[in-house]
Formats: C-alpha cells, structure tokens, sequence
C-alpha cells in the first residue's frame, strides 16, 4: 500500500487486484493492472512502478490513461520496490538489492543477506531500508552496500515499511500485530 502525493492510496490485494482508494477512505475503484502485482512505488504524479516476482518484471504504469509505458525485465523475481532518486531500488529474491533507472539499466547491485525474500524495500536520503521477516530483523545499508545498523529488538515478523518525514522507519509486525517506530539511526 502507497500514499499518493495527492491523499489517495494504492492498496495492492497480494498477487490479485489493485485499488485506487480515494481520500475520503470509503470509495475506490479498481485499476485495471493485471493480476500478480506484488510492490508498488510511485515515480511521479501520474505514474508508478509495479513489481511481479511470478514475472520477474516491473511495469511502469501510467494511471490517468490506465496503460503499461514500459516493462523493465529482471533475471531473479522482483519483490520490494521504492522510488528515489530518480531511480528505483528493488529486492531481488533474498540476497541482492538492485538500483536501476527507468530504462531497466543497473545502477548498482548490492549483494544483503536475507533469510526471506526481499519483500519491503524503502530507498531514501541515499539509505536503503529492508525487512527480513523470517530473519526477525530491520536493515539500513548505503548506497555502496555498507551496513548502517540493524534493527531486532521486539521484532517477530516485520514486513510492511515506510517512512515518516523525520527519517524515521515505521513497520507493521505481522507476527506480533504491531506497529513500531524505529529512529533514523536504528534505535527504538
């Protein structure tokens, strides 16, 4: 799930539909985006990136005319996807988190170790940001690879990430039913 710049929500249904849910919170509309959506980012106002692990693809995906502009092939099933920078960072499989630009070429490879796939990827202010939920842990690397910190305190199976405007990392617990607010520089 994506907020939009303008107060709308993508809420991708795992591997099934993609809504455009409107800012009052009760209406929303289908987007005709074909099935097995996994990730989502939104690159500009009118567009967004979706991965498709099945596919190993990411489309870019103009929303006001509803069509696919491009399809950007990848050689390992394409999990978390996040925007910035003017390129997107996306989770291969368990042990690579890959930087490319809009054209599909690789900016960067960055070999993670990971004990499940790298499923929630948020790239900003030139960190990269992952959860390994089987692993119980959060991870903050640079734009080189080099670990920042690791977060494991309290964690049971963290998936869902986002970021706040102060830097600071919100994840959804799935194990645990919980939402955490880890500070900027990984501490609780």
């Amino acid at each position: 799930m994506i907020s939009l710049m303008d107060g709308r929500v993508i809420q991708v249904e795992q591997h099934r539909n993609v809504n455009l849910v409107f800012s009052d919170g009760k209406s929303h509309t289908p987007l005709l985006i074909p099935d097995n959506a996994y990730s989502i980012s939104q690159i500009n106002f009118d567009t967004i990136a979706i991965s498709y692990p099945s596919e190993k693809i990411i489309k870019i995906f103009n929303m006001e005319n509803e069509k696919v502009t491009k399809v950007i092939p990848l050689d390992k099933d394409c999990w978390g996807l996040s925007f910035a920078n003017n390129s997107l960072a996306v989770g291969l499989s368990r042990d690579e988190i890959r930087i490319i630009d809009l054209e599909g070429d690789v900016l960067k490879s960055l070999q993670v170790q990971s004990e499940s796939n790298l499923c929630n990827v948020v790239y900003c202010d030139d960190r990269i940001i992952y959860s390994d939920y089987e692993g119980h842990a959060i991870y903050c690397i640079d734009v080189s690879g080099k670990k920042i910190w690791q977060f494991k305190q309290d964690l049971r199976e963290p998936q869902g990430l986002c970021t706040d405007r102060f830097g600071n990392i919100i994840v959804a617990d799935g194990a645990s039913n919980r939402i955490i607010v880890v500070a900027s520089d990984g501490r609780k």
